[in-house]
């Protein structure tokens, strides 16, 4: 396996590409990067540097459908006739879907009103959303499912289904020379908490959804990861049980502004988690702050109302409804 990484000034920076065959004439890339200039050319260069041009790609596998990650698919496809596959969950956004990319943007501005985002901050992220709507393409896919196996020069890889983030957010398992890896996307980060809430507004339970992901990769014993963004991951477990941690403690704080201020909507409690926001954040805050609001309600801590989550329990225990990851 060798890695390609890119530059990325609008997402979570340096994403990661992953190429597999590349020695054996059957090429595998793992993601691609946004559909933009200075992504080719940084790829070319990358897969150049290997003896590979595009025309000589096989297969892209996806991790999952957002622009940093799918956005070159389809020109890669254009030259190479590669087959693209990505989990079914996020195959029709991938592909471009008309009727799919409406529902969720339908999704978005509903919950923009339900998270009761004013209409400043409302604009600013509109304008942001239409100006990289240039970096996705539409790729010709082929959906997996999890458990799917997938043939390289170097061994095969295992689509391991990792959803939060997003909703077919998929990992891709594969054996190193002293244990299973994973190739883990966005579901596990070397320095960010992957955003849940905002990122995908199509996941249902998004919170809860990825603590499951996060103890599904605890479980698995992983020796290292190999993420959508910047460095390896030497200890995949420890760092999964990091980030639990945080949700746990973001949850506690979440309580502490209910608490403190009353009933609030979502964009409230995010302004006093994360204070001012301004781009993607202006979606990523108030999602990551419903998703936990929404974990409490579906635990009966909080519930809903015109006047935003009130409290119904102001002295929950946590530990009822968050993974026991401890070692």
């Amino acid at each position: 396996m060798n890695r390609i990484q890119l530059g990325n000034a609008v997402f979570e920076g340096l994403n990661d590409v992953y190429v597999f065959g590349a020695d054996a004439g059957a090429t595998t890339l793992v993601d691609t990067g946004t559909a933009a200039p200075e992504t080719r050319e940084e790829l070319s260069t990358g897969l150049a540097d290997l003896g590979v041009e595009f025309a000589d790609i096989d297969e892209v596998l996806l991790t999952h459908w957002h622009e940093d990650h799918a956005g070159f698919a389809s020109e890669i496809q254009d030259e190479s006739d590669a087959v693209v596959r990505v989990h079914a969950a996020d195959a029709p956004l991938v592909s471009g879907d008309t009727d799919a990319w409406e529902a969720m943007e339908a999704r978005q501005r509903a919950l923009l009103d339900e998270w009761g985002v004013p209409e400043e901050p409302r604009e600013e992220l509109l304008v942001f959303l239409d100006g990289y709507e240039g970096l996705s393409g539409r790729a010709r896919v082929e959906p997996f499912e999890g458990g799917e196996r997938f043939s390289t020069p170097e061994g095969d890889l295992e689509a391991l289904h990792l959803p939060g983030h997003a909703a077919g957010l998929s990992g891709f398992v594969f054996e190193g020379d002293d244990g299973r890896e994973l190739l883990s996307g966005d579901a596990l980060l070397p320095h960010y908490t992957p955003n849940v809430g905002g990122a995908d507004v199509r996941v249902e339970r998004p919170l809860a959804k990825y603590l499951d992901t996060l103890v599904r990769i605890i479980d698995a014993g992983f020796v290292r990861a190999w993420p959508g963004h910047r460095d390896v991951i030497e200890d995949p477990a420890g760092r999964a049980r990091d980030i639990a941690a945080h949700h746990r403690e973001r949850t506690e704080n979440v309580l502490d502004v209910l608490r403190e201020h009353g009933p609030a909507d979502a964009w409230t409690v995010s302004s006093y988690l994360f204070g001012e926001l301004s781009n993607i954040h202006i979606l990523h805050g108030p999602g990551e702050a419903y998703a936990h609001l929404d974990h409490l309600s579906a635990h009966g801590v909080t519930e809903p109302t015109e006047d935003g989550y009130r409290l119904v329990d102001s002295d929950p225990d946590l530990d009822e409804f968050f993974p026991d990851v401890s070692e």
